[in-house]
């Protein structure tokens, strides 16, 4: 488990432009408790930060990034007309967006809180980024991400939309976001752009492939509809009880670099336990959650 995280922490945030080029890490230009620096971007990106910060901070007392209070480096204006964000290890790169298909990508906080969570994913686990262990780390970061932004807004499971990256489109593209986890495979269906939304949302529809890192963003619909039916069965904030439950999983030592769905999800079962009692809805809630997407048998 991580260090604890003081409940007087602060982000430390660090927001630099690369100019259009890619080199890293490119300017500084605006750092923790400078007014706001009248440029767009910048300006997202460090406000974006600041909800991730406090709501893993508030959720689940971790100090930042790796727990330990990694400053918050962010880079704006990364490349030209780059349609990315991405999380590097070190830091949050953010492009301007292609003019074709997605606005730049700070205009919506769920993006930078995703390239958050996917620095907390990877510094709490050995996990790998291919194949189904990539897919199950690209779904905890969607994950947290959109708890993320229903902790900002304080909605309830059932009042929460559940969709990564809602206005990131371009008005002509059909589409609502990069993903849902509420329905995997319906975030987008745009001929002119990328075609359907290739997600599955059961095991019998899994795919399988050498692209995309074996299908790591793919794949990652199913996990994320197990987490969205064990929240909606549950009720209330969906932070509170199935993401402190899928957040100590991840936390977890025992959690094997190559982990597979049906791992984390005995793992999910047996923090559950852990936290609520052997035959607590908790432990029912997600076992039909990950039941139902076909990762475990029904019992």
């Amino acid at each position: 488990m991580k260090k604890k995280a003081a409940k007087t922490s602060t982000p430390k945030r660090r927001i630099y432009s690369a100019g259009g080029q890619q080199h890293l890490p490119g300017k500084l230009v605006r750092s923790e408790g400078d007014p706001p620096s009248g440029d767009s971007a910048v300006d997202e990106a460090y406000d974006a930060l600041g909800v991730s910060y406090y709501f893993f901070r508030e959720v689940f007392d971790r100090d930042s990034i790796d727990g330990r209070g990694i400053p918050l480096e962010a880079v704006v204006h990364y490349g030209r007309q780059y349609p990315n964000a991405f999380w590097n290890g070190r830091q949050m790169i953010f492009g301007d967006g292609d003019d074709r298909i997605f606005q730049r990508l700070t205009i919506v906080p769920d993006v930078a809180a995703k390239q958050f969570a996917n620095g907390v994913v990877s510094t709490s686990s050995s996990l790998v980024w291919w194949q189904q262990t990539g897919a199950l780390m690209n779904a905890l970061a969607v994950i947290f991400a959109v708890l993320s932004k229903q902790h900002a807004h304080r909605q309830r499971a059932s009042e929460a939309d559940w969709v990564l990256g809602r206005g990131i489109f371009l008005s002509n593209v059909r589409g609502v976001g990069i993903a849902s986890v509420a329905e995997p495979g319906t975030a987008y269906d745009d001929w002119l752009g990328f075609g359907p939304d290739p997600q599955p949302s059961h095991m019998s529809n899994y795919k399988k492939t050498t692209e995309d890192s074996g299908g790591v963003h793919i794949n990652s619909g199913i996990p994320c509809k197990a987490f969205y039916l064990t929240s909606v069965a549950l009720g209330g904030f969906a932070w509170e009880r199935a993401g402190r439950i899928w957040y100590n999983a991840l936390c977890d030592r025992s959690l094997k670099r190559d982990a597979q769905f049906t791992d984390f999800a005995r793992l999910t079962l047996r923090h559950a336990q852990k936290l609520f009692g052997r035959d607590a809805l908790e432990v029912r809630a997600a076992r039909y959650g990950w039941e139902y997407v076909g990762v475990l048998k029904r019992s």
